[in-house]
């Protein structure tokens, strides 16, 4: 009986029961550290992924071709190309055009690209675990969806000292835009500048308009004013000469909204006009319109889009008619901003085509639904 009692006594070995669950608890642990933050990293990557595919479609939308929505229109393929760029734990996301889709805003316009990425056992990309798959968890899936909008700017800036009016229909003839044109006739054309009422918004379009060629600076034999060659006073920027060829060559920082009033600068200023868009097409000597894209192609803009590229005041036709035209008083009300390319100096008018243009999203007092400029953003 003593060899016996002796065994029964014999704690020896037990130490090993510790060590076995001690391991347990550790491999426990390791799973939670190795396999959870490797998952976590991946749920960040495939966000990632998602919002860099909406984004991208997003931008399409606004800069190549608003109405193209099919699945190899640019909106589609921007999108696929940006999400699968953006690799989730160095594998390619599981992104197709049907998981491409553009969900109306709250203001019922199609401005919206949403995108869904998945790394999932369905679609054969599920990621692999490293220390779960001993617990009978040897995959996990992944997936994330963002939605982004080409939205309605609220503010521009770097805005040109020079402006025109807003488009117009000539005898109120909806086939007949007074594009180009600068005399408004108060008895007979028609103007609607309520950028809300985007059905019956008579005024420029970034879609409709892309590509169209503008003249901006008017000469002697096109001016509508005496002494009013379109330029406006930028709140004491125009001082002189100098002044105005610098806000031509260059980004004003001046913020500004929409509806706001301002004044109109007196005299023609042919010289620096000319040296200001000098300098300004110096920026970027090489860029040129592609009328088959209708975009700007060889820019040597490193971000971004090429500084030839500027926002042009619209101002009200109607407002101007009815106020005061003449002189230095002359009041303009700025119902919109143009994108606009500069071509080229052609005498004393500056030539150019209306192309879409980013603007800003500050909460000012006034976001108009049909804004021209546009700002991507994400907004789920």
């Amino acid at each position: 009986m003593q060899p016996i009692n002796r065994l029964k006594n014999d704690e020896r070995g037990f130490s090993m029961v510790f060590v076995a669950l001690g391991f347990m608890a550790f491999l426990s642990a390791s799973m939670l550290a190795i396999d959870v933050g490797m998952l976590m990293t991946a749920r960040s990557q495939a966000q990632n992924s998602a919002d860099a595919g909406a984004l991208a479609g997003a931008t399409a939308l606004a800069y190549n071709d608003f109405d193209d929505r099919t699945p190899t229109g640019p909106a589609v393929t921007n999108a696929l190309s940006a999400s699968r760029t953006n690799q989730v734990m160095s594998v390619q996301v599981n992104v197709q055009p049907e998981d491409v889709t553009f969900p109306n805003d709250p203001d019922g316009y199609p401005t919206r690209v949403k995108v869904n990425v998945w790394r999932t056992a369905s679609k054969g990309n599920a990621v692999s675990t490293l220390i779960a798959r001993y617990f009978g968890m040897e995959t996990a899936d992944i997936s994330a969806t963002a939605t982004a909008e080409a939205s309605a700017a609220d503010t521009m800036t770097c805005v040109k000292p020079f402006t025109i009016p807003d488009r117009w229909l000539v005898n109120g003839n909806t086939a007949t835009p007074s594009t180009g044109d600068t005399v408004y006739n108060p008895a007979k054309d028609v103007y609607n500048g309520n950028l809300d009422d985007k059905a019956n918004y008579t005024g420029y379009n970034a879609e409709r308009d892309k590509g169209t060629i503008l003249t901006l600076k008017t000469d002697n034999q096109s001016k509508i004013a005496p002494s009013f060659y379109f330029a406006w006073d930028m709140e004491g920027m125009n001082s002189g000469a100098s002044d105005y060829r610098w806000n031509i060559g260059n980004c004003n920082v001046q913020k500004m909204g929409f509806n706001d009033l301002f004044v109109a600068e007196p005299g023609n200023m042919t010289g620096p006009t000319k040296q200001g868009m000098g300098d300004l097409i110096a920026k970027d000597p090489d860029a040129r319109w592609d009328p088959t894209t209708e975009t700007v192609i060889n820019s040597n803009a490193r971000t971004g889009m090429s500084p030839r590229v500027v926002a042009i005041p619209l101002f009200d036709p109607a407002y101007y008619y009815e106020g005061k035209m003449n002189g230095r008083n002359a009041s303009l009300r700025f119902v919109n901003y143009m994108g606009f390319f500069v071509e080229q100096m052609n005498g004393n008018e500056v030539v150019g085509r209306i192309t879409p243009i980013g603007g800003l999203r500050m909460g000012g007092k006034y976001t108009p639904k049909g804004a021209f400029p546009r700002v991507i953003r994400l907004v789920q």
